[in-house]
């Protein structure tokens, strides 16, 4: 493969990233979202964690310097968006989504959210909701689109994506993490055209450009489509993975409620019992099972409960897992019950 690159592929080039790879990336998202894009609108970056680094400085250039999150809603995320000086109110999510009314009641003009599978309750931003939330951007608000998951769904039609809908309204964010890998930082970004410039000077002044090499091998793999058929391997082994886990849960956990389970790579479940979930997820830790507290993704008080990652585990080790799980879980209930 590399015989076919010319020696300009592999200079500096665009900070943007190889066109080849945006234009691979603007066909991709068009199949699998819905988003009609010019590849010149696209910018290559390392993963959505420095989307949101960049949107941080060209928001914050623009005066926007608070940007609400969803409640419960990703810790990484809002963790990252602090670090470079951002506020970020949190806005109540729930059984439907976001609540645009609280949204309003923030005084935020930008809000990071993932509607299409909401991280981590699973849930899904409903239609009466999508418009109330568009409503809201007309009216001068920023929509953040973390569209993280969204190609892995089981049980339910594909949700569309907010930027297809309102692009000029909506920054939108996503990567290979959970299509390949974490590890190999490649994402992409688009904004509404009054940004694009900034954002790209951002990006440039940041790092000059992501490394050529891998973006011309994922153009590769997307033109071709072997990533298609990487994505439709993975969705019958993660099903597989999720039943044996939903499985488990019922069996070992009957005590928890469940959510999520229709898309995405995690489950979450809550206790009605007053339980500690960092208590639990220490002790569930000390038995060699690794999950996150809900409360780690909450800034205000919240039902507790556990978000379980199934995606990169076989299912025999599912099933001891949960059976692990279960165990801490009586072991911290109080004597009697």
């Amino acid at each position: 493969m590399l015989a076919d690159f010319a020696a300009a592929d592999l200079g500096y080039g665009d900070p943007s990233g190889a066109p080849a790879f945006r234009l691979a990336v603007t066909r991709w998202l068009a199949r699998n979202r819905g988003i009609q894009a010019d590849p010149a609108e696209v910018i290559i970056v390392a993963g959505v964690a420095q989307a949101l680094a960049v949107l941080a400085r060209v928001l914050g250039q623009a005066g926007i310097t608070r940007i609400a999150v969803e409640d419960p809603g990703s810790l990484g995320a809002r963790e990252q968006l602090r670090a470079w000086g951002v506020d970020t109110p949190p806005v109540l999510v729930d059984d439907a989504g976001l609540v645009v009314e609280h949204l309003r009641r923030s005084a935020a003009s930008a809000v990071l959210m993932t509607p299409a599978h909401q991280f981590p309750t699973g849930v899904v931003l409903s239609g009466e909701r999508r418009r109330e939330l568009l409503g809201w951007a007309e009216d001068g608000g920023l929509i953040i689109e973390d569209d993280y998951d969204a190609e892995h769904r089981y049980d339910r039609a594909p949700v569309a994506s907010l930027r297809a809908v309102a692009p000029e309204r909506v920054c939108y964010a996503g990567s290979v993490s959970k299509l390949l890998a974490p590890a190999l930082r490649v994402g992409w970004l688009l904004v509404p055209s009054r940004y694009h410039r900034a954002a790209v000077l951002a990006k440039r002044d940041t790092d000059l450009g992501n490394a050529v090499l891998p973006q011309l091998v994922l153009a590769h793999l997307m033109e071709s489509g072997d990533l298609d058929r990487h994505l439709r391997l993975v969705r019958r082994r993660h099903r597989r993975r999720r039943d044996a886990m939903i499985a488990a849960l019922r069996r070992e956990l009957p005590e928890a409620r469940l959510q999520g389970a229709a898309a995405g790579l995690h489950l979450m479940i809550n206790f009605t019992d007053g339980l500690s979930d960092v208590d639990l997820a220490a002790a569930a830790f000390g038995r060699g099972v690794k999950v996150q507290p809900l409360s780690w993704h909450c800034q205000t008080p919240h039902q507790p409960g556990l978000v379980l990652g199934y995606a990169a585990t076989p299912v025999r080790a599912i099933e001891q897992g949960v059976s692990l799980l279960a165990e801490s879980y009586r072991d911290l209930q109080p004597a009697g019950e």
